[in-house]
């Protein structure tokens, strides 16, 4: 009776294994262990081929301005998209994958300075990167690469360095608080 049970087990074991590699192998994302990459590039695949089209002309167009407007290794291909993607890591915090495309960045051969003035452009125009307008922080990223010294538009509310005589003339209104008003912070 033992020796049937044995053959039995022997018999079902092989064909059992079979039948659970073979359901692994129907969906491997089952068998991963929590990265499901593949579901995720199938959720990114563009829906209308015009846009995607339009999408690598406009990459290709920010290259060739790159190229054209910065001489040197910075204007590279390579130097180009390695460093746009470092800034916009350094402004989202994710330094630990900054770090990594900085030593990626470095090892083409491309100027480390020219990342640190991108980014100093780039803490410049923080008020104005909106995260609900598409593009903002790429579009500000990259007019900072081409063009590190760029500086934001003034706001209307400073006063021009050039003021008539007259308005300097005026006097200023008296800071003392009004009777059931109360006291207002000193603007910055």
């Amino acid at each position: 009776m033992l020796e049937l049970q044995k053959s039995c087990v022997r018999r079902l074991a092989i064909p059992g294994l079979v039948v659970l590699l073979s359901l692994a192998s129907i969906d491997p994302s089952a068998a991963q262990s929590g990265d499901n990459h593949a579901q995720d590039q199938a959720k990114q695949a563009p829906g209308n081929p015009a846009d995607a089209s339009k999408d690598n002309q406009r990459k290709i167009d920010e290259f060739a301005e790159a190229a054209q407007a910065i001489n040197g290794p910075a204007g590279n291909p390579e130097c180009v998209w390695l460093g746009r993607r470092v800034v916009q890591l350094m402004y989202r915090d994710d330094l630990d994958t900054a770090f990594r495309h900085l030593d990626l960045y470095d090892r083409f051969g491309c100027p480390g300075g020219h990342v640190q003035a991108a980014f100093r452009c780039l803490t410049r125009f923080f008020a104005q990167i909106d995260d609900k307008v598409p593009n903002s922080l790429g579009n500000h990223v990259q007019a900072c690469w081409i063009n590190p010294n760029a500086q934001p538009p003034q706001a209307a509310s400073v006063p021009p360095a050039s003021q008539p005589a007259t308005a300097a003339a005026a006097p200023a209104p008296t800071a003392s608080p009004q009777p059931g008003s109360s006291p207002q912070p000193a603007a910055k």
